[in-house]
């Protein structure tokens, strides 16, 4: 607040942010008091690790504090991993760590020299106390805050528990590397992370799944039989000596998500206001940036409101961003037992990449080395005079008798643009899907193409249950098989059940034609979006016949129209995918009920359609592996139905996630539909198709190589550029066959030069 006069600031809690936020504010000249309610030398936990990022917003906001915390750092590059005793080694990575205990002590020392008043084991006043006495109040207490629990009306906190058991131990020797170790017990497994914060000491920390931790006897261990035997079972990379704890506890990470940060002069900071797993090393780095964030602020505002509402503004996408990246990171170690049987070299990869945020291109940055040699062991042959190898999308694929050249596909996209509801791909069909096969990609495919006039979503969708539309898909697949040789055709089968009957996209996603409605078929007589969707009828004895005969016939017609390829589309709350989940089906006969019921008519369906698909060519199934809503179909369960139709023939599954409810609550991100194909692969070793906001060349790369995708599929890139796989092999130097341009395309294989000579 530039010449204002200076604030009486209460800060609630002394850990690291709220010491670091009482500092910076008191070089600006404000009064500021700090309650913590633990004595000045009593911490939890015991290194803390920074990153480079945060190191120089400190040395830009506080010199001071910035040359005492590098005078004790304790500096590393490597991560060591070790799976089934071989050890794997990746650089790069560049580390720095203290003590937890001696990064408070700084701050002790620069809150006192600036004149801010501590209080140690002392209790912060009622916050209606605080707010009333001071201009501002920071509340830097904690995951479990009493001032947060205490306006939580105003905040709308969501504490979300994770399925793991960890405990923080310390061992009083110093690592040379970041270390991550999986110990495959009777009881399942166990993982240590453990790295160094000082000459002479380790944090290491030992997490397990709930049941393992049950099973393995650690709820009935204290904390120094747990510290003992969490040491005998990691005694390697212990080197045999003992663990230690600090009023250690085996405890369930919890995930803090607040709606809002501040109310009136209160402000929410650090784990008051957000967590991220420990796994990314984020907690207080996030609290020390949202004190720089904060401070900035309140330099830079006319008044608190103003700055308030300006820190938050700034530290909601980044931390967002953060507990993106934390929750993937949280999951996959939750998940850690489906990736132990990956290769040594495969699993690290993995495991490096497992936020998102470090990838393929980014790790060959920080150590060519190694991701080469995974590149190595995943098929990737050497390429050209600098041996760079292969980019892993550009290795070939093969599903049953069709080999694909490279691992992109063209996602299903529906146009809408069937002429005069005839369902009858016409021009445009041809050149927006001709177009995306000169493109570069494996697998082109069509959109949703409905089996019957009534399984239609709009008047403008394409069908195959007229041989006049058969022939037009004959045109387009001939113009893809002779014009971009190498690339297969693929068609997606559906019906929209009670979804259909709508206007297209531009004018309505979802809204009922105003006139010419058909009438809709669905497992329920449940609308999509009651009040506004027609009801649907629920499907007879003689309508599943009817249906499976149209699903058939279809495939016939696409099999004679040349398509290579065939996907039953059991998504996003069409037909199929309303059998499935138990949102849409509440059927109470044969077909409805527990899972093996709802799995009944799609897999018939499923089965009437290979039986008349020719047998070498491959079908696959695009499925919804969340509905994103209570109560609906849950991961495990989209594990146990992709299990089934892996069983009844399908050759890979396609999977997807959501749109099947209306009142659906997506958790979006980049790549956010992955982590769901990724645990079928797991769990399965069935092939997958990854969806889902994948948009750059170095996601596809990355998912490839870690195992979690056979094949990536993109929609929305391929519609802002249908060359994309070609400039994805140009701008990664790749001039191999697996993406071949075509010859009259040649003179555009090079990015043309820009600027002047």
């Amino acid at each position: 607040m530039p010449d204002a006069e200076a604030l009486r600031v209460a800060v609630a809690g002394g850990g690291p942010g709220g010491l670091y936020a009482a500092a910076l504010l008191a070089r600006q000249g404000h009064a500021v008091e700090v309650w913590e309610r633990n004595a000045p030398d009593d911490t939890f936990g015991f290194g803390v690790v920074l990153s480079d990022e945060t190191l120089g917003g400190i040395e830009a906001a506080d010199a001071v504090v910035y040359a005492a915390l590098c005078a004790e750092f304790t500096r590393w590059d490597d991560v060591d991993i070790v799976h089934r005793g071989r050890l794997l080694t990746s650089g790069g990575h560049g580390f720095a760590a203290l003590g937890r205990r001696r990064l408070l002590e700084i701050l002790h020392e620069r809150c006192a020299g600036l004149g801010v008043r501590l209080r140690f084991r002392a209790e912060a006043p009622d916050p209606r106390e605080l707010a009333a006495s001071y201009d501002l109040v920071v509340a830097a207490d904690g995951v479990h805050s009493p001032i947060r629990e205490g306006g939580a009306a105003h905040y709308r906190p969501t504490l979300t528990a994770g399925r793991c058991r960890y405990i923080w131990l310390a061992a009083d020797f110093a690592l040379t590397a970041f270390r991550f170790e999986i110990a495959e017990t009777e009881h399942g497994v166990m993982q240590l992370h453990a790295y160094p914060y000082a000459a002479d000491a380790s944090t290491v920390i030992v997490e397990m799944r709930e049941e393992v931790w049950r099973q393995a006897g650690f709820d009935l261990c204290d904390e120094e039989e747990s510290a003992a035997r969490c040491a005998k079972i990691f005694s390697e990379a212990l080197r045999g000596r003992p663990l230690r704890g600090n009023r250690s506890a085996w405890t369930r990470f919890r995930t803090v998500v607040n709606e809002r940060w501040s109310h009136g002069n209160v402000v929410l900071i650090g784990d008051a206001a957000h967590t991220a797993h420990f796994s990314i090393g984020s907690g207080t780095k996030l609290a020390v940036e949202d004190a720089l964030a904060l401070a900035r602020a309140l330099e830079a505002q006319p008044d608190v409101p103003a700055a308030l509402a300006a820190y938050e503004a700034e530290r909601r996408p980044a931390v967002a961003s953060t507990q993106r990246a934390a929750a993937a990171s949280m999951r996959w170690f939750e998940e850690i037992a489906g990736y132990v049987d990956q290769p040594a070299r495969q699993f690290a990869f993995n495991l490096l990449t497992r936020s998102r945020r470090v990838t393929h291109g980014n790790l060959r940055l920080r150590d060519p080395r190694f991701t080469r040699a995974v590149e190595r062991e995943f098929g990737c042959p050497d390429e050209g005079p600098d041996r760079a190898g292969t980019p892993p999308m550009f290795t070939p694929f093969t599903l049953r008798g069709l080999t694909l050249r490279n691992r992109v596909v063209v996602s299903p996209m529906d146009m809408y643009s069937a002429a005069a509801g005839d369902g009858v791909p016409g021009d445009f069909h041809l050149v927006h899907l001709g177009a995306r096969a000169l493109g570069g990609a494996a697998l082109v495919m069509t959109e949703m193409v409905c089996v019957s006039p009534e399984g239609r979503i709009t008047p403008g969708c394409t069908g195959l249950y007229t041989s006049q539309q058969a022939a037009a898909w004959a045109r387009i697949a001939d113009f893809v098989h002779t014009s971009a040789p190498g690339v297969a055709f693929g068609v997606q089968l559906g019906h929209s059940g009670r979804k259909g009957s709508t206007r297209v996209m531009w004018e309505g996603m979802d809204t009922p034609l105003p006139e010419g409605n058909w009438p809709l078929v669905a497992a329920s007589a449940l609308p999509y979006r009651p009040g506004v969707s027609a009801v649907p009828r629920a499907l007879t004895a003689a309508d599943l016949a009817a249906v499976r005969s149209d699903f058939a016939a279809a495939a016939v017609r696409a099999a004679a129209a040349g398509f290579d390829l065939l996907e039953l589309h059991c998504a996003h709350g069409y037909l199929l995918s309303g059998f499935l989940s138990p949102l849409t089906n509440h059927r109470t006969d044969a077909y409805g009920g527990p899972l093996e019921n709802r799995l009944r008519f799609p897999l018939e369906v499923f089965d009437a359609v290979r039986a008349v698909w020719p047998d070498d060519r491959p079908m696959t199934v695009r499925l919804s592996a969340t509905d994103w809503a209570p109560g609906g179909t849950s991961p495990e369960d989209a594990v146990a139905i992709a299990g089934a139709f892996a069983a009844h023939g399908a050759d890979a599954v396609d999977v997807s996630t959501g749109q099947v409810v209306a009142d659906e609550a997506p958790e979006y991100g980049r790549s956010y539909q992955t982590p769901y194909a990724d645990r079928i692969r797991a769990a399965l070793g069935v092939p997958v198709i990854a969806v889902g906001a994948i948009s750059s060349w170095d996601d596809v790369n990355s998912l490839l190589l870690a195992g979690r995708a056979d094949l990536c599929a993109l929609g929305r890139p391929h519609l802002y550029d249908p060359h994309w796989t070609l400039h994805a092999a140009a701008e990664q130097s790749y001039t191999g066959p697996a993406a071949p341009w075509p010859a009259p395309y040649l003179a555009g294989s090079r990015k043309p030069p820009t600027g002047r000579d």
